[in-house]
């Protein structure tokens, strides 16, 4: 299934025009943040190849990244919740303050946001919750790419400041060989410590 502006017409044939998509990355990892994307497109717009970021290879991401991030006529804005966010607040506030701070940087008031996932408990502007949302709405495909790309970017800058810990290759997900770095070196100041098995004691992998 390919996806299309079906969802974002729906609501403008309802008088909304307004519609925003927006969905996050790095929920799962161990390490670093996690990343929200908000996106606003054109009501013709088209794209053969936008989709669920998961679903293409980091060639095919990273091109569209930088034709989303090059098209005047998009309005886009990425936000991130920190380590200590995380750890504070857990993950899911977490990632739902992310996908607030994203539509709050776009600096308008949308009619309508189209979530990836569930609805959001809280959230200040009108929702509407997609489940498998980055495989249906253009809208939310393109906040998939903007959050996974720059999140990516943001994990391989990591790796040059903690080399020992391999996150341009992972992404501070729990591979064997993060594991493994853990085992030996223990954690970095991005590590999530909340998260198994990093809250558990000395760290017994």
């Amino acid at each position: 299934m390919s996806c299309t502006m079906d969802l974002e017409n729906a609501h403008r044939s309802c008088g909304l025009r307004c519609i925003v998509g927006v969905d996050e990355a790095g929920r799962g990892p161990l390490a670093g943040p996690v990343v929200a994307g908000a996106v606003i497109l054109p009501a013709d717009f088209t794209h053969p190849k936008l989709n669920d970021s998961k679903k293409l290879s980091h060639k095919w991401r990273a091109a569209i990244f930088a034709e989303l991030n090059a098209d005047s006529r998009l309005l886009r804005a990425t936000a991130h919740a920190s380590v200590e966010e995380i750890d504070s607040l857990n993950i899911l506030r977490a990632t739902h303050l992310a996908m607030r701070r994203a539509v709050e940087a776009l600096g308008v008031v949308p009619d309508m946001v189209l979530i990836d996932g569930l609805p959001v408990r809280d959230f200040p502007f009108p929702q509407q919750a997609v489940v498998g949302g980055d495989g249906l709405s253009l809208s939310i495909a393109a906040a998939s790419i903007l959050a996974k790309v720059e999140r990516d970017l943001l994990m391989e800058k990591y790796d040059a400041e903690f080399p020992e810990y391999g996150f341009a290759a992972h992404k501070g997900y729990g591979t064997r060989r993060h594991l493994a770095a853990l085992e030996k070196h223990g954690p970095c100041p991005i590590h999530r410590m909340t998260f198994a098995p990093l809250a558990q004691p000395l760290l017994a992998l």
